[in-house]
């Protein structure tokens, strides 16, 4: 993060997303890019009107100064020279309070105009969006006009009319003026002129409208009561408005007729401020005391450190390893410094501007309205939003979050009840205010900075040993003589939908040949930390029997579970591979060094390492300025009131315009369950990983036998792909696909729910990951090492997606899905043939006794002596545990207490599922 970077964010970044959050949410309704172009317009012009305003008075105060001093300003040049001239003038500026810099005053639209500009140019030069999009008789929104022909020479037309309007109105605006006002504003309309002649038609039509709105202003500020004028003018158009989506144009939907409805009623707000003024401000405020001064000052500053130190740094603080990117190995603190940045940019800068600019009576009302937003803000983040499930580090909700209307109405009550309390006390005790603040700032720069030094401790380490690790390519030895064993976790893959994946796709029943599927499988977790360590230790390793051994952590029985089948394969001499540990030393990236007392054991981190060198400039500016913007715009979700959280949220776009993404994106914006916009990153990160097993896999003709434990995120990061290919695809639009082939989802009169973009997306990824095994299971058959190769695929816990009729239970919990605990499990074993399904009952935690069997006699675990095959261990009922999921907060001895669920024999079966009361 460099010096400009940092300049930019504070004075035109959060003019950036302003501009982007007003545009996605007016296109949201209005459904024409055109027309959304018009609203932004309208709505910026109208919101710093108050700014301009102020700005022109302070230029004719400035003129009017000058015209008054011009005289003797003028006999004192010519009279002296020199020193003595000097110290005359400075002498005759001070009689008449007016210092040199002054003359700034006059130039102080410009120095607005420039970032608003600099904005707007960056936001709709960039955007997609407008591309191929018509408007009236400009034929693309994206590229210039080119409306006019001459003698085959194309002439881009709105730029010439945009300078025209700004002539005119500079003619009406400097009549009277002296020359140098002149010569700087039709200077100004020739610089727009050529810097935005070959500009996307999009961007000069907004900075048209722009100009004609400065006209229109010119014009009606001639009026005896400008704003009276300008206030009817703006009702008129709201009930035209009105009219016309209520009798000729209806809406589809009642949320989008509410939606513009309610911007429309916005546009009677200057009338009622009007007429408020006009009835009851009697007197107007001539100046405000420092209190009021320092007030002000002390809300922006607290805002800023809430909404960029403190929200920022708990995110982050919460999984620190998560937001390590491994493409750029950035340490995450610099995503809460940008935050931070733009914070300031927002709260310090550009509403220090709009005060410095108010009237008295202006800045009153500003010093209130940021107590105001921040006893919403404090309220809304300390006590209520928190029922949203987990947050993933591309800031989205495993579902989307859903405010009941009862929680909007006590929300809004308490607000209003916190801000007449703050009324109150501002009006009769300034001074307790002041020490409300200064308490408030202390503990949040306390908290925020306690937050900052645990993700730098947490992160310092591992940045340092990813880069060595990342040096190194991950390789998977394979033997044509020998046994080999590869176990595959696939994070949250789910178990039922391989019927339907074999279904559409037949050619994976060949590739999958010698496979047997378990359908009636569990895993013992809901989550990876609860899940994983019977798949990689069996047994011994299911929460009942980790908890057992309580004087333990539980970062060290993960890191044993882990050890066991490398060490046992090592000890028998075979070739041992670990590709990404789950939870290694108990963190997202995986701590390589619990291996360090084995040399003989081969350990990689392939995280991101091929998707980073495929794509590796686009991705990692992509990744870092995406996450940088909405870490900022979360912080805004978490203060709002509850009734536009998820409005802000957007589906996890916080309102974002995916079409200003490169075609190397780390998010993706779905339209509905066929067609989406981007592709996200953490995705195409593990995805590439199994694109690469080929290019990775080396096989030799010896006689020793290859072990490979290895897990994939693939089926974890759910998103939209382009069928049937099931690939990534910056724009996706499988509407035809769909529609033809609409029944492959009913299987033998079972149907799998493909309602909702969760299910749809799931199923997607899920065969995204069995396509490239089945080319990578291809590959092993043509070098001849896929009859000697023992394959287990497995997942560590499925997902809540309500793909299946009758397999929920009663009480509608999170855990409320038995699809949530039924795992993938596939067994391939040496030189089996044909494709299999076996209804017996199983759980993730048969691997090591599957994997072992038959290759090493009597395999124990190395650690415990105990054996690893114990078919003993799943008779009766078993014990799921559904417990929190993040290894930050869930890191004793034992587990922390949660729901325990039993299951025996029969999964599909809900009278074998029982929730226990007993949360311990």
């Amino acid at each position: 993060m460099n010096i400009f970077s940092i300049l930019y964010n504070l004075f035109i970044g959060p003019l950036e997303i302003f501009f982007e959050i007003l545009f996605s949410l007016a296109n949201k309704v209005i459904d024409n890019p055109g027309l959304s172009i018009i609203f932004l317009s309208l709505a910026m012009n109208f919101l710093v009107l108050p700014l301009y305003k102020r700005a022109d008075a302070m230029q004719e105060e400035e003129r009017e100064v000058e015209k008054r001093m011009n005289h003797w300003v003028t006999h004192i040049k010519k009279s002296f020279k020199g020193d003595e001239r000097f110290m005359m003038l400075q002498t005759y500026y001070r009689q008449n309070n007016y210092k040199p810099t002054d003359i700034l005053k006059g130039s102080v639209s410009l120095f607005l105009e420039i970032p608003f500009f600099m904005a707007a140019y960056n936001f709709l030069s960039s955007l997609e969006l407008l591309n191929h999009v018509s408007f009236g008789p400009i034929s693309n929104l994206g590229a210039p006009d080119g409306l006019l022909t001459i003698a085959g020479i194309t002439i881009n037309l709105l730029p010439i009319l945009m300078t025209l309007i700004n002539m005119v109105s500079t003619v009406i605006y400097t009549k009277g003026l002296p020359l140098k006002s002149k010569i700087q504003l039709y200077g100004m309309a020739i610089i727009f002129l050529v810097l935005l002649y070959d500009s996307p038609s999009g961007l000069v039509f907004y900075w048209t409208l722009n100009n004609i709105f400065s006209l229109v202003k010119i014009v009606f500020y001639k009026f005896k009561d400008p704003k009276f004028v300008l206030s009817v003018l703006s009702s008129i158009v709201g009930v035209i408005g009105l009219v016309y989506i209520s009798f000729i144009n209806p809406f589809a939907t009642m949320r989008r007729q509410l939606l513009i409805s309610i911007l429309l009623f916005m546009l009677f707000i200057p009338l009622v401020v009007y007429y408020i003024k006009k009835k009851f401000v009697k007197v107007e405020i001539k100046e405000i005391s420092k209190t009021e001064n320092m007030v002000f000052y002390l809300g922006i500053i607290f805002m800023t450190i809430l909404c960029g130190l403190l929200i920022p740094s708990a995110v982050v603080a919460a999984s620190p390893e998560e937001f390590i990117n491994t493409m750029t190995l950035q340490n995450p603190l610099v995503y809460i410094l940008n935050c931070f940045v733009l914070a300031a940019g927002t709260f310090i800068v550009w509403f220090s501007i709009f005060y410095a600019l108010a009237s008295a009576s202006g800045k009153r009302t500003m010093g209130f309205g940021m107590l105001a937003l921040s006893g919403m803000a404090i309220v809304n983040y300390m006590f209520f939003g928190k029922g949203y499930g987990n947050l993933s580090p591309n800031l989205t909700f495993d579902i989307k979050p859903v405010v009941l209307l009862k929680d909007q109405f006590i929300n809004l009550g308490i607000i209003i009840l916190v801000i007449t309390l703050l009324y109150f006390i501002w009006k009769k005790k300034e001074e307790v205010v002041k020490a409300i603040y200064a308490a408030a700032i202390i503990a949040v720069v306390c908290m925020g900075g306690m937050n900052i030094v645990n993700v730098n401790a947490a992160v310092s380490d591992k940045i340092d040993n990813l880069n060595k690790l990342q040096a190194k390519a991950a390789s998977i030895p394979l033997s044509k003589n020998g046994k080999n064993v590869v176990v595959l976790m696939l994070d949250r893959a789910i178990g039922g939908l391989v019927p339907y994946l074999l279904n559409e796709d037949a050619n994976l029943k060949n590739q999958f040949d010698g496979f047997t599927y378990y359908p009636n499988t569990i895993s013992y977790g809901g989550y990876t930390n609860v899940g994983t360590p019977g798949i990689y230790g069996g047994y011994e390793y299911t929460p009942k029997n980790i908890n057992k051994r309580d004087q333990e952590s539980l970062k060290d029985k993960q890191n044993e579970a882990l050890k066991v089948m490398p060490v046992l394969f090592d000890e028998n001499n075979f070739t041992t591979t670990v590709f990404d540990p789950t939870y290694a030393g108990y963190g997202w990236i995986p701590d390589l060094s619990i291996y360090d007392d084995y040399p003989n054991i081969h350990r990689f981190i392939t995280m991101e390492n091929f998707y980073a060198k495929q794509n590796n400039t686009l991705a990692k500016e992509d990744s870092f300025l995406r996450l940088n913007r909405n870490l900022f715009v979360y912080s805004l979700f978490k203060v709002s009131p509850l009734v536009v959280q998820p409005n802000i949220y957007d589906n996890g776009n916080y309102n974002g315009t995916a079409e200003r993404c490169n075609k190397v994106a780390t998010k993706q914006t779905l339209f509905g369950i066929s067609k989406s916009k981007g592709v996200t990153s953490r995705f195409t990160t593990a995805y590439s990983v199994l694109q690469n097993l080929t290019h990775m896999t080396k096989i030799s003709d010896g006689n020793k036998g290859t072990f490979l434990m290895m897990s994939n995120n693939t089926t974890h990061e759910p998103i939209l792909l382009q069928e049937p290919e099931y690939v990534p695809s910056f724009d996706v639009d499988n509407t035809q696909y769909d529609k033809d082939h609409k029944d492959r989802f009913n299987l033998d009169g079972k149907v799998l729910h493909m309602e909702t973009e969760n299910q749809v997306t799931h199923y997607h990824v899920n065969m995204a990951a069995f396509k490239q095994l089945g080319k990578w299971f291809d590959y092993l058959k043509e070098n001849d090492v896929y009859d000697n190769t023992r394959i287990i695929i497995v997942s560590d816990h499925g997902h809540h997606l309500k793909h299946f009729d009758n397999f929920q239970f009663a009480d509608g919990k999170p855990y409320g899905d038995v699809e949530k605990f039924n795992s993938l499990f596939m067994v391939k074993d040496f030189n089996s043939k044909g494709f299999k399904t076996d209804t017996s009952f199983m759980t993730n935690a048969d691997v090591p006794g599957i994997a072992t069997d038959g290759i090493i006699k009597n395999a124990v675990n190395p650690f415990t002596k105990n054996p690893l095959k114990n078919d003993l261990a799943k008779k009766g009922k078993q014990y799921i545990l559904f417990t929190e999921w993040s290894v930050t907060k869930n890191h004793g001895n034992t587990f922390l207490p949660g729901k325990w669920i039993t299951v025996h024999d029969d999964i599909f079966n809900m009278n074998n599922w029982e929730v226990l009361e007993d949360s311990e």
